[in-house]
């Protein structure tokens, strides 16, 4: 069976942002052995996802129109569907009433028309946003299926899994069973880890092994397909013992969802242990990475930000003359910073972290050269360069030093 995702929006065409969103969708879809054969991207203008739409319906017989469901001019998707298929739209009036009280205890003004954010095609299903205010739509016509999807990312991945896969899995008995399992993975270059896991699985049968890049980490899928559960499941089993032989340093848990930092949270909560952190080069990125887990009030308390050496000086009662000593870009300074806001705050455990964020150079360090500090209560503090590429940009080089200090920390816990 064929599918198609086309994706709607100007800024998608002019390059302005990155289409996650189809990304995304194709790998959902490929796990339920549907693929998204055709993907096409087309701007804000009625004739031409027209044009698009009808094309689609020629060769696909599962269609996904993706963004443009907001309530301005430009959003166009949902009426120029229903167009397209010879039909109108109708209001969900408790979706509607819902959207009016959210507004109401917000204290925002509403607009006419917000109306079409609680608007679907008539004859079809809407598809509930559980993030946002937009529906989607599931819509059946001449035995092909076509559903229309929101755009920001948020709300088109919490309806992809919330709404849309349970209706295709209904929908859509392939008669194949599909057992994956994900692992992540931290710390080798996609292609390196890539070749180790295909000669430590070389023995491994039935398992299809592939591997998706994000900004925090490596998902590696193992998949089979058409293998009764238990077996499916011994033969991932198997692949992932091998796996982890080779590459365990490097692992940090299962699940499509995971996060790194998630993971140290949890572990810091079933320890009982505080941690603090003192942060030059990733302005408080660190501590801005732990917040975002729910139940991280559990473990930190709160935090330095110590940018300039004259605040690690102040703050964190780093004497002068180690500084000018060793320099800010240092392993002496990194674990002086993981020992002084460890102190400050009385502490489990203290973290550092300095560096060249770039573009420029410092002291003589070109970007991408960081130092991260690590000190736990009653053992010996340690350190850790990285030698980060310069080219992959100073958030890039910011992002990935936040990753590394939640890497050192997990392995320190996991001893």
């Amino acid at each position: 069976m064929d599918a198609e995702i086309i994706s709607v929006g100007n800024e998608l065409v002019l390059g302005q942002i990155t289409n996650t969103n189809a990304a995304y969708l194709a790998d959902k879809l490929t796990q339920l052995d549907l693929t998204a054969t055709y993907q096409t991207t087309v701007d804000d203008d009625c004739s031409r996802l027209e044009r698009v739409i009808n094309h689609a319906l020629t060769r696909s017989q599962l269609v996904f129109i993706c963004g443009g469901l907001g309530p301005t001019t430009d959003d166009i998707t949902m009426p120029t569907v229903a167009r397209t298929m010879g039909t109108g739209l109708q209001t969900d009036q408790q979706h509607w009433r819902w959207i009016q009280e959210k507004f109401k205890q917000r204290q925002i003004a509403m607009e006419p028309e917000n109306i079409r954010q609680a608007q679907y095609l008539a004859g079809g299903e809407p598809l509930a946003n559980p993030v946002g205010l937009a529906l989607g739509c599931w819509y059946e016509t001449n035995g092909k299926v076509i559903a229309v999807l929101p755009g920001p990312p948020a709300e088109f991945k919490a309806m992809v899994d919330k709404s849309l896969l349970p209706k295709l899995q209904s929908h859509y008995q392939t008669g194949k069973q599909i057992v994956s399992r994900t692992l992540n993975f931290l710390g080798r270059p996609e292609s390196q880890l890539m070749d180790e896991i295909e000669a430590a699985t070389a023995n491994v049968k039935s398992v299809v092994i592939t591997s998706y890049v994000q900004p925090t980490a490596i998902q590696v899928r193992l998949t089979v397909h058409d293998l009764p559960a238990e077996v499916a499941q011994q033969r991932i089993d198997q692949a992932q013992a091998a796996i982890l032989q080779v590459e365990e340093p490097y692992f940090f848990g299962l699940g499509d969802d995971l996060s790194l930092a998630k993971v140290v949270v949890e572990l810091l909560r079933e320890r009982q242990l505080k941690l603090t952190a003192a942060e030059s080069l990733t302005g408080g990125m660190f501590q801005s990475t732990i917040c975002s887990v729910p139940g991280a009030s559990n473990v930190f308390n709160g935090g330095f930000v110590t940018y300039a050496a004259s605040v690690k000086e102040n703050l964190l009662d780093i004497p002068a003359t180690l500084i000018n000593q060793y320099g800010v870009v240092s392993s002496e300074t990194a674990a002086a910073m993981s020992e002084g806001c460890r102190k400050k705050l009385n502490a489990d455990i203290g973290i550092g972290f300095t560096g060249v964020a770039g573009p420029d150079s410092l002291e003589g360090q070109p970007a991408g050269t960081v130092w991260i500090g690590l000190a736990i209560k009653g053992r010996p503090t340690i350190t850790r360069q990285l030698h980060l590429a310069p080219y992959i940009g100073r958030q890039a080089i910011r992002i990935l030093s936040v990753q590394y200090g939640l890497q050192m920390i997990y392995h320190e816990l996991k001893i």
